[in-house]
């Protein structure tokens, strides 16, 4: 996980980078969300023909350009954190708590079965 204080640095940034351009009043959670889900559909593009070991073994050019798309996501999904005021590092901690709970390991070692399943 990223450090916390690199994610604030990049909200930062951000902020900075959208207020210069005067962008802040297209940022609105909707259209951000919308936005992030675009990009998340950008990067599916780049691997929807691909078979489960070409996805694991991407050459270095489509690499960098998976790298780009990957960028873009988390661009998306800090700036709509922080027009939520929602601290991310604080909440991926506690949705890896409940994951815990919900999927606890000598129970679902080596099954893709849903919570709800077993």
């Amino acid at each position: 996980m990223p450090n916390p204080s690199d994610l604030v640095m990049l909200r930062d940034k951000l902020r900075a980078f959208a207020e210069a351009r005067d962008w802040d009043q297209f940022h609105s959670p909707k259209n951000l969300s919308m936005a992030l889900m675009v990009e998340v559909a950008e990067l599916m593009e780049h691997f929807q023909w691909l078979t489960e070991e070409q996805s694991g073994s991407l050459s270095a050019e489509k690499k960098a350009i998976v790298a780009e798309e990957l960028a873009d996501i988390l661009l998306y999904l800090v700036r709509l954190s922080d027009k939520l005021n929602v601290d991310l590092p604080e909440a991926a901690q506690h949705k890896l708590e409940k994951n815990a709970v919900k999927y606890p390991a000598e129970q679902v070692r080596g099954s893709a079965k849903k919570y709800s399943e077993y």
